[in-house]
């Protein structure tokens, strides 16, 4: 894709890919603040089973702090819409994504139940769907864009 002057018209592919990428991220931010809601909520309990054994961390402290990660990042990640902020947000939500893939590993290896994961199918299934998490933090983020803007 060649660079655009920026008072060049955009074609109905790029308003509709910006309008998809914005659907994307607002869906990752209410995700993201959900997700951190329920570990402080309802579902602390099912969040616990996900905390490898071997954390020398007390599980309940593990929960509480990743779900006030959790909403601050959510809430980063509705608010920052400019770059490169948005673009810092998109790759710290991936890596907050890869930072919790072990917990998911742990939570497959020592067969606990949590999330309806009550096979050792499932929780194995689950663990192709971080690579999707990860994919779309980076898409949310617009990195490709920010990268291009920053070598013009």
């Amino acid at each position: 894709m060649t660079p655009r002057d920026e008072n060049e018209t955009p074609t109905r592919r790029e308003t509709l890919g910006r309008a998809l990428r914005g659907a994307g991220k607002v869906g990752l931010g209410a995700f993201l603040v959900t997700a951190g809601t329920l570990h402080l909520t309802t579902q602390r309990e099912e969040f616990r089973a996900q905390v490898p054994e071997w954390m020398p961390v007390e599980p309940d402290d593990v929960v509480v702090w990743s779900g006030y990660a959790e909403i601050a990042l959510g809430a980063a990640t509705l608010l920052a819409w400019r770059q490169p902020s948005r673009a810092g947000i998109g790759r710290i939500g991936a890596l907050f994504f890869v930072a919790v893939f072990p917990g998911n590993v742990a939570q497959w290896l020592e067969r606990k139940d949590g999330f309806g994961l009550d096979t050792d199918e499932k929780r194995l299934a689950r663990l192709f769907f971080q690579p999707l998490l990860v994919a779309w933090a980076l898409h949310a983020g617009d990195t490709r864009r920010q990268k291009r803007l920053a070598t013009d």
